[in-house]
């Protein structure tokens, strides 16, 4: 064997349990503590109260997947909620002004806008009175950006 490689072996080293039980053993540290041995473990002095509630573990990670589940079903409601049909105007923020032409025209929700725009070439929209072809490039940017498929191509 070679020298100078091995640990130093202690045959008298002390091991301290967090119930206060100490006891000698033989090991390369001098002295170990531990939190549970046998003196204090449920398994061995039969305390079924200390005894990790399996059931228990199991029930918090069941809660903890659910409330995964939820966020993740409050999140895809959220999405969806921004791309309904139902959304009214007033949500879109597209300014008082337009806001108002449209629901002066009956326009009040985005399904009712979005009946509007299928027309190919855009006079509908632009058929209110004061509601130009500025508000209508405002209209179609927001709609896009919220996540609404709008027909045509993006205007500059």
């Amino acid at each position: 064997m070679k020298k100078d490689i091995h640990p130093v072996y202690y045959s008298d080293a002390k091991v301290t349990c967090a119930c206060g039980n100490t006891w000698l053993t033989g090991s390369v540290r001098k002295e170990i503590r531990t939190e549970v041995c046998s003196a204090c473990h449920p398994f061995f002095t039969g305390q079924q109260q200390r005894l990790l509630d399996m059931e228990g573990q199991v029930d918090r990670f069941y809660r903890r997947l659910q409330a995964r589940q939820d966020f993740i079903d409050d999140k895809k409601a959220r999405e969806e909620s921004k791309t309904s049909p139902d959304r009214l105007i007033t949500e879109l923020e597209l300014g008082k002004r337009p806001t108002e032409l449209l629901q002066g025209a009956g326009l009040l929700k985005v399904a009712d806008v979005m009946e509007k725009l299928t027309d190919p070439n855009d006079t509908t929209l632009q058929n209110i009175h004061g509601f130009g072809q500025k508000s209508l490039i405002d209209l179609k940017k927001k709609l896009r950006a919220l996540g609404y498929e709008v027909a045509g191509e993006a205007e500059a």
